[in-house]
């Protein structure tokens, strides 16, 4: 049940992570490279603090408030590891993967953009099970 309470809310923040970096890379017309990292970075941020909110109070239940800035600070660490582990899929993809099919940079980007948030989907849910709000410390 943990992990679908997760799932829904990566839903919610993969809806705005990518709502914000199209958005930004619309507003900059940049596609690739490494202003891409930082548009991507920023996008990733502003899922980061949705994402803090639902799970320590839905998914993982912890209404402790005793050590927040502790939990908020191993939040931060793995959701930073995280955004560099998508970041740097996006990049490498967008900057040394010729786009396939004819498909537009926009569209490539989006697409190393789904492959990233796997990989960074997976190290933030034992992350946080583990390490951030873990009951059991």
């Amino acid at each position: 049940m943990q992990f679908s309470k997760f799932v829904a809310i990566g839903l919610l923040n993969t809806a705005i992570d990518f709502g914000v970096l199209n958005l930004l890379m619309w507003l900059a017309d940049i596609y690739k490279g490494k202003w891409l990292f930082l548009l991507n970075a920023v996008s990733f941020t502003a899922a980061l603090i949705n994402s803090y909110l639902w799970n320590k109070l839905w998914t993982f239940k912890d209404k402790s408030t005793r050590d927040v800035p502790v939990e908020f600070s191993r939040f931060l660490l793995i959701s930073i590891i995280g955004a560099i582990i998508n970041s740097s899929i996006i990049y490498f993809i967008t900057t040394y993967i010729t786009p396939y099919y004819g498909l537009s940079e926009q569209i490539w980007a989006n697409l190393a953009k789904v492959l990233a948030t796997g990989f960074s989907l997976i190290w933030n849910f034992l992350g946080y099970k583990f390490i951030v709000f873990n009951t059991k410390k």
